[in-house]
């Protein structure tokens, strides 16, 4: 009796143990956004630079094993194509540095059932971005899309030639608001608030920016 006692307890604590392990690989980060950007404004090498920008600043946090994206759109050029951001970033769910869900999948992402905000949009660190009321003022964050996560096509250039221009009161990049509140046409928007003043580091900084982004993995 005794023994099937403990055979039933050790059997029980080895599944809790697996059940734990599963748990945590299933809420492993997989968004944030940047700590840092590129120091160059808006240039953050093209789509290219910004994945890669996004991957080491995760594996520097600790993560392994995925492959990170930068939440931003592209404009159409010559024979490239246009890109959009909702199609870079994988199907979810994603979750913050801290385990919460963020979002389940694309579709609740870009709607009002999405659980982004201040207290949950967090840096690969799982630190709190400063937002409106902070100084500095850090909410603005780099996408160049819709509030449907796609280009934005109206004939204009809302990308900063495609995150490669850090030219100063000149182009400018679509921004959202990561704490969901401030001025623009849609100020609660987190992807797509409002544009830029210019592409230069000082122009993203004068708007309530500081040339961050948001990264997801996409497995």
């Amino acid at each position: 009796m005794k023994k099937s006692v403990l055979f039933l307890s050790a059997a029980t604590l080895a599944a809790a143990g697996t059940f734990t392990t599963i748990s945590s690989q299933e809420n492993e980060m997989s968004f944030f956004i940047t700590s840092v950007g590129s120091g160059d404004g808006a240039n953050l090498g093209g789509l290219v630079g910004a994945d890669a920008h996004c991957q080491r600043l995760a594996e520097a946090a600790g993560s392994s094993g995925k492959t990170w994206r930068a939440y931003l759109s592209a404009h159409a050029d010559g024979n490239q194509p246009a890109v959009n951001a909702r199609d870079r970033i994988g199907f979810g769910p994603w979750y913050n540095a801290r385990g919460v869900m963020v979002a389940e999948n694309l579709n609740n992402l870009h709607s009002e059932r999405m659980n982004l905000g201040k207290q949950n949009s967090l840096n690969e660190r799982g630190e709190m971005v400063n937002g409106r009321g902070d100084t500095p003022n850090q909410h603005d964050i780099l996408t160049g899309s819709s509030l449907d996560g796609r280009t934005i096509d109206d004939g204009q250039n809302h990308t900063c030639n495609n995150w490669t221009s850090n030219a100063d009161g000149t182009g400018t990049a679509q921004v959202g608001h990561h704490d969901r509140q401030g001025g623009g046409a849609n100020p609660n928007s987190w992807n797509s608030a409002h544009g830029s003043r210019g592409c230069s580091q000082a122009n993203l900084v004068a708007t309530g920016g500081n040339g961050y982004y948001y990264c997801f993995a996409i497995d």
